[in-house]
């Protein structure tokens, strides 16, 4: 039987199973956001067509350096993709349908078609969720990682480490825990919150909200989305809604830093809406 490609479908997966989270499909499903013409299965099917001319590569052979590198030499010496470094804030570099098309994006992206593939292939491959850069490691080989931004290259841990020092130029110390690996529901989170950021740079409000409204769906817990959700909405004038969110958010962190200027916010809210 199919599986119902929904969004909702989607979060019901990830809040009783984690691991039966489709990634592919979930990043096709919040792609609707900004191509309501999205044909799933055709995507999908284009993953489909990558594993299988990587498999014509790889034989029956799936030893874990050998099968790592000939997937690596496949997807970026000859089906091309490769990462943005001259456009990487392109909100097409977050969109798994816009990766496949233009076979350029970010780490993330670029990570989730290796991984995708992998997956096609009997290759067992995990996200790893490292600040500022995020890379994949094989799941029975826990010393080596797989970087699809830099065309594949293997990265032991201190790579990784040297990695993270020239990324944040030395304003974050190492901690091993970076290179854990992460569940679906966070790796579809980190892209949510990749697109999140984009639109609020580029003042994109109406599609900021789109992604947010997701982006509370898969972390429910997560109280800083409803508070950055509650200020979009208070951005487009949606008064009611940006005050519930607020007020929720208030009750779930009453301490935190911007609490105070957040209540001002509420209450000056809460008295316009009264005046209307």
């Amino acid at each position: 039987m199919a599986r119902e490609l929904t969004w909702d479908s989607v979060i019901a997966e990830a809040e009783s199973d984690d691991a039966s989270v489709d990634l592919a499909r979930a990043a096709l499903l919040f792609a609707l956001v900004e191509y309501p013409d999205l044909d799933i299965d055709h995507e999908l099917s284009l993953l489909d067509s990558l594993a299988a001319g990587a498999a014509l590569r790889l034989g029956d052979n799936r030893e874990t350096i050998f099968a790592i590198n000939t997937l690596s030499e496949y997807l970026f010496d000859e089906v091309g993709l490769q990462g943005n470094t001259d456009e990487y804030y392109d909100p097409r570099n977050s969109y798994l349908n816009q990766v496949l098309k233009r076979q350029l994006g970010i780490p993330i992206t670029l990570s989730l078609v290796y991984l995708e593939v992998g997956k096609r292939l009997g290759i067992p491959l995990v996200g790893i969720g490292m600040p500022g850069h995020f890379l994949l490691r094989h799941r029975d080989e826990t010393e080596l990682f797989v970087d699809p931004f830099n065309r594949g290259i293997l990265l032991s841990e201190e790579e990784c480490a040297q990695r993270l020092t020239e990324i944040t130029q030395s304003r974050m110390d190492w901690d091993p825990n970076y290179l854990a690996p992460i569940s679906n529901r966070e790796y579809v989170a980190r892209m949510l919150r990749n697109l999140k950021a984009i639109y609020l740079q580029q003042m994109n409000f109406s599609q900021a909200l789109s992604i947010m409204d997701r982006l509370v769906q898969i972390q429910p817990d997560a109280s800083a989305e409803l508070r950055d959700r509650g200020l979009v909405k208070h951005r487009l004038g949606m008064k009611p809604e940006a005050a519930k969110d607020i007020a929720k958010y208030l009750e779930t962190a009453p301490l935190d830093h911007d609490s105070e200027e957040l209540r001002r916010l509420l209450l000056q809210i809460e008295g316009s809406t009264g005046e209307d």
